[in-house]
């Protein structure tokens, strides 16, 4: 930090905000250090020599008079070799390092360096004196964890001709290169509130395959999208964000526990470095960064918290990695919105949220996307952004949910009916939507079949015709509908639970490669349009059903391991045989 000097006296405490005068020199978004105790604090209202300051740490027995010290700086993050495998509160201090210091209670106003100032990394230049770079261009490597290289770029604003660059082991603060009279070193500082720059947004159009066949088959997410999940208590948000972080094909994972109970970041920081990385039999925590501002922790720090983690996961996007931020959930973050406007007696909008809540979510949402990098060399990144929703009693017209639900183009939408039948994951398919459908259909028949589009179509069509069959059924009974439609019955309760309900236990249906959700879900198809064929040639319903050695093989077609696809393909051809094979009755 820089010099702290007296600048200003507290005038007013009113929980995590504190009133200061004769901060002449402060600037919006300063960090400031708050009494003799040097709590974090940060400016977020200005009035001639008033700051209000937003602080990030507990504020109780502080009162008027006491001192502010203003740093000069803007809320910044770290950004190096060393932060994969971390876990972080919501200003980027390793949990693990306030641990040692303070022990299990942290304690007010302590301090630790975001990344390991003394440990020496191997650094491998990739290019040499002389040559021209522009900002953003990768100077050198350093394997960070055996999963992730880290790439060391030359940061924004820098730009000239090479003058000295070397190999060897150094800290993140040494010198590695010198680029027009500027040393280089590999960590760099940036400014949470400030997107980083790139050099141009591109369509996103490949699919973030999640492993998760209600998402992947019928409400796709592409690498450089957005995407959230609300649904009531209860209903899987944390669940189905830890399946994502677990099985999605991102190369970086960051996972924002904002608000949450302490419990469920427990989970994650347990499971993860057990749970092995699919590709390469790795931990997962290699490739994976936490942040965690619980329930517990002080409300306003929870802001900071969803800042720093997507500045986080733009920095991996620069270096051409293709990263997936979990915030879990946004809902808490508004309330820290809400608590904060109150206490500045802003104008409240509805429901108590500041009439900037839109246009928060909308900052942060737009922080996503697939970009051109900055820099000479061409390189893509992309950042995916899911956020959960926690709306009240799962009402989904609340504030919160409707402004995330104007800028985010995938809803899955959580079902609490559906979680407490134990279906998971308990996304709705009558309300659940994804806007990316058109961009990922080449991806997706290049990754399984040319009809890929027609199949999810035709699915998705009988499952919403079976929500009409179902009040008909409720109110005549089964008997009134015809056999057609009791076949389909049949089959979109096969596709239910065949299909769309996985077990994220089991170490098989937890994941489904693209390729075994086609063929599971054709076969489903195959079996339904065959026997309409041979309903209408004289067959019974009875008879249809008696093939129960091939409902069986349908059922248990997520059951069978990825390397051993070709029985599924098998299973797809022989159903028209089979069917075929019975004959109308007399």
């Amino acid at each position: 930090m820089a010099e702290e000097k007296k600048q200003g006296i507290i005038t007013k405490v009113a929980g995590p905000l504190v009133i200061a005068k004769g901060m002449t020199d402060a600037k919006m978004f300063d960090v400031v250090k708050v009494s003799e105790e040097k709590l974090v604090g940060e400016i977020i209202e200005l009035k001639g020599d008033r700051a209000s300051i937003q602080v990030y740490e507990e504020t109780s027995g502080i009162g008027p008079g006491e001192p502010v010290y203003q740093t000069g700086k803007p809320l910044s993050v770290e950004l190096g070799p060393g932060l994969l495998q971390n876990f972080y509160d919501g200003i980027q201090r390793p949990l693990e390092s306030l641990m040692e210091k303070s022990g299990p209670f942290i304690t007010r106003g302590i301090e630790a360096e975001a990344i390991n100032r003394e440990k020496k990394w191997e650094f491998k230049p990739t290019v040499k004196v002389g040559d021209e770079l522009s900002e953003g261009d990768i100077i050198g490597e350093v394997e960070e964890t055996t999963l992730i290289t880290h790439k060391i770029m030359v940061p924004p604003g820098i730009s000239g001709k090479v003058e000295d660059i070397k190999e060897g082991e150094y800290t993140v603060t040494d010198a590695v290169a010198k680029i027009d009279g500027k040393d280089i070193a590999m960590m760099q500082v940036w400014p949470i509130r400030n997107p980083r720059p790139v050099n141009e947004k591109v369509p996103p159009k490949e699919t973030l395959v999640t492993g998760q066949r209600v998402i992947d088959a019928f409400f796709p997410v592409v690498k450089g999208g957005t995407a959230c999940v609300p649904g009531p208590f209860g209903a899987g948000k944390t669940v189905v964000q830890h399946a994502l972080s677990k099985w999605s094909d991102a190369d970086i994972i960051i996972f924002i526990g904002c608000g949450e109970r302490g419990n469920e970041m427990t989970d994650v920081l347990t499971e993860f470095p057990e749970l092995k990385d699919p590709k390469t039999g790795e931990p997962l925590m290699k490739r994976t960064i936490l942040i965690a501002n619980t329930s517990n922790m002080p409300v306003a720090a929870r802001e900071a918290s969803i800042y720093t983690g997507i500045t986080l996961a733009e920095y991996f996007r620069d270096q051409g990695y293709k990263v997936a931020l979990m915030a879990d959930s946004t809902s808490r973050w508004a309330e820290a919105l809400r608590e904060m406007s109150g206490r500045l007696e802003e104008m409240p909008g509805e429901e108590g949220y500041p009439a900037y809540l839109g246009s928060r979510t909308a900052a942060f949402y737009e922080r996503a996307g697939k970009v051109m990098t900055l820099g000479s060399q061409k390189r893509e990144g992309s950042l995916t952004v899911i956020g959960a929703v926690s709306p009240p009693g799962g009402d989904l017209s609340e504030p919160v949910t409707q402004n995330t639900l104007r800028v985010v183009k995938v809803f899955w939408g959580l079902d609490g009916t559906l979680a407490y039948r134990r279906h998971y994951p308990a996304i709705n398919w009558l309300t659940s939507y994804s806007l990316y459908l058109d961009d990922t259909q080449d991806y997706m028949k290049q990754e399984t079949a040319e009809d890929w589009p027609t199949l999810r179509a035709e699915s998705m069509k009988l499952l919403q015709e079976e929500a009409g069959l179902e009040e008909i059924v409720r109110l005549v009974g089964l008997d009134a509908l015809s056999p057609d439609e009791q076949w389909l019955l049949e089959m979109t309760k096969s596709i239910r639970e065949d299909f769309l309900q996985q077990n994220a236990f089991d170490d098989i249906d937890a994941f489904s490669s693209l390729k075994k959700q086609y063929y599971i879900l054709k076969s489903i198809n195959i079996f339904y349009h065959e026997g309409l064929t041979a309903l209408k040639k004289g067959v019974t319903l009875a008879q249809l059903k008696s093939l129960e050695d091939l409902s069986i093989e349908i059922s248990r077609a997520k059951m069978v391991e990825e390397k051993d696809l070709n029985k599924l393909e098998e299973l797809v051809k022989k159903i028209p045989a089979k069917v075929q094979a019975l004959k109308a009755e007399d």
